[in-house]
């Protein structure tokens, strides 16, 4: 990570946190007194603790409470399918979401919930950082660089964790940034897997498994990364020229939709003062106004791809994550099935 950056992370914290406090002087209609159940992945428990203490400040926040499941995004959203109470909802990635749209539990319109439309449902973005041991005794200044020998990288299960397709996702993609081939990039693909020593089931497990020791390069969300350092954790992170944006989906459940406490928590969550908070965390904020703020904080790729460039989530999922999909099938390759 840039020099420059690294002293931005260091007072962003600092620097946001009296904008944060912003949030405890919004006030709309009288409170509710209900019960809120958020369910999330792993990453975002220390943003919602925030975020809910600072709608409790707030009038309608007055009396409501909270109940918490976060974990790896796509076993949380089958958790819920399978009946676990929830009424705002925050996935990792869109597929996640889709199974509870497909269940009739959230609504098809989802993405243009009154109020937070301009965001089209996507409460943060993020990016993939790649994190190293202090003095980067690999050379890694890259994608590329993943493959040199002695490297041993951690990353999550694709089959319980939204960053982890996000990872693989990104990494064959910059090599199609970079200007190679299909067959090139999944050669790349191939090996990078190859490399792969451990995969945790969720983001948040993989970090504590590369702080613990395990592994000398770890694939993990931008978020996770930069808070893993601001509170001192003896990493390096690598800010690759090519990258991806990691869009993270929220919404209101069925349920969600008719409970006072839900709908004006899920509107706070994409305001201006929960996205503050958000930024607080080492979220990128999906709120326009935001835009130059988070200009200012956090890094911009050369190259930033979207799925929506790839031609949405369906054709990325039936290309990379199907059965027969490209991504599935080098991690069976390499001995990592379900």
């Amino acid at each position: 990570m840039k020099k420059t950056v690294l002293s931005r992370v260091a007072t962003l914290g600092a620097a946001l946190l009296p904008l944060t406090l912003l949030a405890t002087t919004t006030s709309s209609s009288a409170a509710t007194g209900s019960t809120v159940n958020v369910v999330g992945y792993s990453i975002v428990a220390n943003a919602y603790t925030a975020l809910e203490t600072a709608f409790q400040h707030t009038l309608p926040g007055e009396g409501v409470t909270f109940t918490n499941s976060f974990g790896a995004s796509t076993t949380q959203a089958e958790d819920v399918v399978a009946g676990q109470p929830a009424d705002v909802v925050n996935f990792s990635l869109q597929p996640d979401l889709q199974l509870l749209v497909n269940a009739g539990l959230v609504s098809k319109k989802w993405a243009s919930y009154p109020g937070v439309k301009s965001q089209k449902g996507m409460v943060t973005d993020s990016t993939v950082a790649i994190v190293i041991r202090p003095g980067d005794p690999l050379g890694i200044n890259g994608w590329s660089d993943l493959l040199n020998s002695g490297v041993k990288i951690v990353t999550p299960d694709p089959i319980s964790s939204g960053s982890a397709r996000w990872n693989l996702l990104a990494a064959y993609q910059s090599q199609i940034a970079q200007g190679l081939k299909p067959a090139a990039a999944n050669t790349f693909l191939n090996s990078l897997i190859g490399n792969v020593i451990a995969e945790p089931s969720s983001g948040s497990k993989a970090l504590s498994t590369f702080l613990a020791g395990t592994g000398n390069v770890l694939l993990a969300y931008e978020a996770d990364a930069l808070a893993a350092y601001a509170t001192g954790q003896k990493i390096q992170i690598v800010q690759p020229p090519q990258n991806i944006l990691i869009e993270n989906p929220a919404a209101l459940t069925t349920t969600g939709t008719s409970n006072p406490g839900a709908t004006a928590f899920y509107k706070f969550i994409f305001s201006k003062a929960g996205q503050l908070i958000w930024l607080h965390y080492f979220f990128r904020p999906t709120l326009p106004s935001l835009a130059p703020l988070l200009k200012t904080t956090l890094y911009t790729p050369r190259i930033m791809t979207k799925v929506s460039s790839l031609g949405g989530w369906v054709k990325v999922d039936n290309k990379f994550f199907s059965p027969n999909g490209i991504i599935t099938k080098a991690e069976a390759a390499h001995g990592f099935t379900s």
